[in-house]
Formats: structure tokens, C-alpha cells, sequence
């Protein structure tokens, strides 16, 4: 049994071999073929309690897998769900003491575009305005090196659509060499999925299609 982290190589990219088992006292999902994830935004779907964010703790090396090998090359950030910050603190404060000067900067004008209150401490934000901090602290926080790996856990609870389609469109226009792998439960159908890693009936496989939509592979979803 072994997790493997590759900081050295040169582009960011997550590799899970065959036999990788996720869980606690019991298994709950295992690769049963090779799987490489490169540049570019993919999908974490599967029901609840399935391992999602299991998944994510263990590729952040904060759990140790049952069994197989996995190598996670770049610099790696786990935003969690339930990710929070002092509540008397306001967004600007928050964005200033995580981020560089000019991060905080860039952070604090995307901010505007995704109507974030700037005004109100964290702690009296709305549900959708404090997913909305997560986010920003995720999305500018990128090292020098631009080699990053960030994996956001249900990041799109409590966001208004315009909102989310905002993140959604960074992400697919972002020319840095970041790896997100979001986890997700899409409310519609037409929503575009052409890269997921998919946990169903305790197997974990990467579907990929440039036509694929969240209509299609919610029915394989056990």
C-alpha cells in the first residue's frame, strides 16, 4: 500500500491505479482500471455516502488508503464543504490574509462580478455568500509555479445559477495548469460533464466524452 506525491514533475496531473481502495473501517469504493487526470475541470459524482470526500481526503494524503497506489503532481488544496472563517471577519479581510496583495486584488474585483457582499462579516453571510469566499480563496490562491490540483467539495451549495455558470465558465477558459475535480450534484440535465470520475456500486471509473451531460450518467448512479 502506498500514495505517492510527484511535487517535482512538471505539470499537474493526479494518477489513480488499479486496486486504489478508499475508505474507513470498511471499503467503500476501489479503481478497477488505471486512471489519469490532466489539466481541465472533471466531475466527482456519486450518491451520498458513496466516498466522495473520502476520496478527497485521501488524495490529499490526510487519510491513508486500505490499499493501492495513487501520485498527485502539483500542489494540492482541499476546500471542504464546510470550510469556514472567522465570523467577525469580512470578505476583503479573509481574501488579504490568504492571498498575496496582488491575488487578493484580482480576487476582490472577480468578486464584483459574482455579487459577493464585501460588507457583511463572514459570519452573517448567506449560505451562497460564504460558498462564494470558498471559492475565491481556492481559485486565487494558485502558487507560483502554477502547478495546482484543487479539489472542491460541493462548492456549488447555496449558489444562485448565474453564479455558478460564472465559475463554471473560468474554469473552462483558465489556461493555467490547475486540475480541478469538483464534487457535485448537477439539478440539470443538460449540465456538461465531459470528464467525471463516477462512484457507483463501490467502483470508482473515469467516464469521458466531449457530448457527455449530467442526464447521462446520473442512471448509472448507485
Amino acid at each position: 500500500m502506498k500514495s505517492l506525491s510527484k511535487s517535482a514533475e512538471t505539470t499537474s496531473e493526479i494518477s489513480l491505479s488499479s486496486g486504489l481502495s478508499i475508505g474507513y473501517d470498511k471499503r467503500l469504493a476501489e479503481v478497477r482500471n488505471d486512471i489519469s487526470l490532466g489539466q481541465g475541470t472533471h466531475y466527482l459524482l456519486g450518491r451520498n455516502g458513496r466516498g466522495k470526500t473520502t476520496l478527497f481526503r485521501t488524495l490529499c494524503g490526510m487519510i491513508k488508503p486500505l490499499g493501492g497506489e495513487y501520485a498527485v503532481s502539483g500542489s494540492c488544496r482541499f476546500v471542504s464543504e464546510d470550510l469556514v472563517f472567522d465570523h467577525e471577519l469580512k470578505a476583503p479581510a479573509v481574501l488579504k490574509s490568504l492571498l498575496g496583495k496582488a491575488a487578493a486584488q484580482e480576487a476582490l474585483e472577480f468578486a464584483k462580478t459574482i455579487e459577493l457582499d464585501l460588507q457583511k462579516p463572514f459570519g452573517k453571510l448567506s449560505t451562497g455568500n460564504k460558498r462564494k469566499v470558498n471559492l475565491l480563496v481556492a481559485e486565487f490562491g494558485f502558487k507560483n509555479d502554477g502547478m495546482d490540483v484543487i479539489f472542491l467539495d460541493e462548492p456549488f451549495t447555496g449558489l444562485d445559477a448565474p453564479t455558478r455558470q460564472t465559475f463554471i465558465d473560468r474554469w473552462a477558459n483558465d489556461t493555467n495548469d490547475v486540475v480541478r475535480v469538483v464534487s457535485a450534484h448537477p439539478d440539470f440535465d443538460e449540465m456538461p460533464v465531459p470528464s467525471a470520475l463516477v462512484i457507483s456500486d463501490g467502483v470508482l471509473e473515469h467516464q469521458q466524452s466531449e457530448d457527455m451531460n449530467w442526464g447521462q450518467l446520473r442512471q448509472f448512479l448507485n
